[in-house]
């Protein structure tokens, strides 16, 4: 006697779909049979059935393959994720990267409402980590929160700089409406506008001061094979509105690594701002091709102030290998020249998108690379002559105290800014799709952002901003961010020990790196005097290093 087969039941996965087919038999059903008002429902199971059959007819996702139809709530919810963290899961003072308490100061403060918390801190004080700042019994009266600092003193064009200022954002990563109005700001609050790499674009041309920012590629000063062309830079560098050159040779989002804008995101007027041929991709090497020793580096700096008429030149770096950076300062000390200023990006990131592992793991978080560099200049007797700077996650009155307790003179912020603008931290920078108009190339998202009030949100946030740093000066004592030591800020080392940064931190006498010095502090010892001015190369030893692993 033989068996019937075995039919096994259907899996549960597959409801969805068993349920469409069953929907759309019934809709077609009543369609034939009762009224055309069953068309809606051949229409909708019609489509889900569509795609359950998709999913069980495509090789490339083996989740679709099992849980048809079903499989896409898993990917809306992964896409959305995100969102769904950032306003439904975290608390106020997660950053990732920016906490809800971050953004909410920035756009309390652009928008000239009041930016005061009841109810005390939501910050543990007794976590490790936590930080603040000591106050006086007697505090002083600050008569204006103007504050600035004069790069480029003793040369033909010093610059009154504020000590608050707008980050590199190039024109192609932000949109046309965007860096009008972060010009506009900055015209109207006094402060200055870095161009990014991507060269003067016609909204740079609103009369806000210009810091032009020259990377690798050389965009707005390079011929047809992409090195740089002299006469080219000097005609955009003697424009009125350029007050300083800045040479990036990295950037914390991703240090080490170079760039491609693709072709399709050439169009003419990015093409015409850039000097690139539209339609071709446009490639940012790693390195410049300008140079390739610290002297010859210099030699560069000084290079550009002559065609520049005596505007102040700096160079921007995230801090990586110590001897590549000691090598630069060797190259100062040997020529007797230097760069006006020096600009420390943290390797925290920014605006620029990048692979996750550049982002995570590539580059020396800001506090560590701007206390080497600025020991460094201390060290080496250069510490009055060469002005420095911090970038890297600014956003409060606090951030700017704390790296000026570090050694910096002034701070930029790049997505404190955007935040001014509207950005709300949708994390979609790098596919054209920004919610807020401000990292986007599509015409239409980046026309909805309404440039002139959003140009008085940006000069708002920066005078707000640094009419808080004001207080916080009263409050400790002091007139200037000048006066900020490392003795103002304390760091919690654990619930039971607190350190100022003082005592935290080694800290290099002037000229001590000259007199031999440094074997007490170990990152001197093992590569200051191994360093060369003619050449980023590293160390003899650390070769040695690498290659032990062979033997």
């Amino acid at each position: 006697m033989s068996k019937l087969p075995h039919l096994s039941p259907l899996p549960l996965r597959y409801s969805a779909y068993a349920l469409s087919l069953l929907g759309l038999a019934v809709s077609l059903f009543g369609l034939i049979i009762l009224s055309p008002g069953w068309g809606w429902g051949v229409l909708v199971f019609g489509l889900l059935v569509t795609l359950g059959s998709y999913d069980l007819l495509q090789r490339t996702r083996t989740v679709s393959r099992n849980y048809p139809i079903l499989a896409h709530l898993r990917y809306n919810l992964e896409a959305f994720g995100p969102e769904i963290r950032q306003y439904l899961i975290q608390t106020d003072t997660e950053q990732v990267p920016f906490s809800r308490e971050q953004r909410r100061l920035v756009y309390q403060r652009a928008k000239g409402i009041s930016d005061k918390q009841p109810f005390g801190s939501l910050h543990d004080m007794n976590h490790p980590g936590y930080e603040w700042m000591n106050h006086s019994l007697t505090p002083v009266e600050t008569d204006k929160a103007d504050f600035r600092i004069t790069v480029g003193v003793g040369r033909a064009r010093p610059y009154s700089a504020s000590v608050f200022n707008i980050s590199a954002m190039s024109f192609g990563a932000l949109s046309a409406n965007a860096i009008s109005a972060l010009n506009d700001g900055a015209r109207e609050g006094g402060f200055y506008h870095d161009t990014g790499e991507g060269a003067i674009s016609p909204y740079h041309r609103r009369g806000g001061d210009l810091v032009w920012e020259i990377g690798s590629g050389y965009f707005g000063c390079r011929d047809e094979s992409g090195r740089f062309d002299p006469e080219r830079f000097r005609r955009n560098a003697r424009q009125e509105g350029v007050k300083m050159i800045e040479i990036k040779l990295s950037q914390g989002a991703k240090p080490g690594h170079g760039g491609i804008l693709p072709a399709a995101k050439v169009t003419p007027e990015i093409a015409s701002t850039r000097g690139v041929p539209q339609g071709e991709d446009v490639i940012s090497p790693a390195a410049h091709s300008a140079f390739s020793t610290p002297r010859e580096m210099i030699a560069f700096i000084n290079e550009l102030r002559d065609l520049a008429d005596g505007k102040p030149v700096g160079i921007k770096l995230a801090i990586g290998h110590p001897w590549e950076w000691f090598a630069i300062v060797k190259a100062m000390l040997e020529t007797g020249e230097h760069p006006d200023f020096v600009v420390v990006d943290g390797g925290e990131g920014g605006t620029g998108a990048a692979p996750l592992e550049f982002i995570n793991r590539l580059g020396m978080p800001l506090s560590e690379a701007l206390q080497l560099v600025h020991n460094t200049l201390v060290g080496a007797g250069l510490r009055d002559r060469v002005h420095l700077a911090a970038a890297g996650k600014m956003i409060s009155a606090f951030d700017i105290a704390r790296a000026m307790s570090l050694g910096a003179d002034w701070c930029n912020a790049a997505r404190g800014f955007m935040f001014a603008l509207g950005c709300i931290q949708a994390q979609s920078c790098h596919n054209d799709r920004c919610p807020s108009g401000v990292a986007t190339q599509d015409s239409l998202r980046g026309s909805r952002l309404d440039v002139p009030s959003k140009a008085q949100r940006v000069a708002r946030f920066h005078a707000n901003t640094l009419a808080a740093l004001a207080e916080m000066l009263g409050a400790a004592g002091l007139s200037h961010p000048a006066e900020l030591g490392p003795e103002h800020v304390l760091h919690r080392v654990s619930r039971h020990e607190v350190k100022s940064f003082s005592e935290l931190h080694d800290h290099l006498t002037p000229g001590e790196l000259l007199s031999g010095g440094a074997d007490r502090h170990p990152v001197f010892r093992d590569y200051w005097e191994s360093a060369h001015a003619e050449s980023f190369s590293p160390p003899e030893a650390v070769i040695q290093l690498r290659y032990s692993k062979l033997v």
